[in-house]
């Protein structure tokens, strides 16, 4: 992979993909890929892994920032309103190739239909699932 993630940040190509399929990053990697527009939020992302406290949510998203699998996308200032999120999570373009190369994609259709089937999804999470993105993401 040129210039992609193999041998950055002193992980070799097993070392990654050990990495990323520890059980709580690749649960957030599969709820990133499952949301409708691929950028969810903190608040998403904790209420998708209620066994797993928010604090671990945020350190093992910061963990997968810190190994160029995914990064954090702001609205723009005047795009921001009261009450909604503003901070984003999706896999960068050489994450994704990264988990394609190693086959962790090939559920990503079937991840997004699952999601559109959770009934049961409290309001502020609707709201933030409805809450703008920003559109350079």
């Amino acid at each position: 992979m040129d210039g992609g993630l193999d041998g950055e940040n002193g992980f070799s190509t097993r070392e990654l993909v050990h990495f990323v399929t520890q059980q709580t990053r690749f649960a957030l990697l599969n709820n990133i890929l499952q949301h409708p527009e691929q950028l969810s939020s903190m608040y998403e992302l904790e209420e998708l892994n209620p066994s797993v406290s928010d604090a671990t949510v945020y350190k093992h998203i910061q963990k997968l920032i810190d190994a160029g699998i995914v990064k954090e996308v702001a609205l723009d200032d005047d795009q921001r309103r009261q009450g909604y999120p503003w901070k984003f999570y999706s896999l960068t373009e050489e994450g994704r190739e990264f988990l394609d190369e190693h086959n962790l994609l090939a559920a990503e259709e079937t991840l997004q239909q699952i999601y559109e089937t959770i009934s049961d999804k409290p309001e502020k999470m609707v709201k933030y699932e409805n809450a703008p993105r920003p559109d350079d993401a």
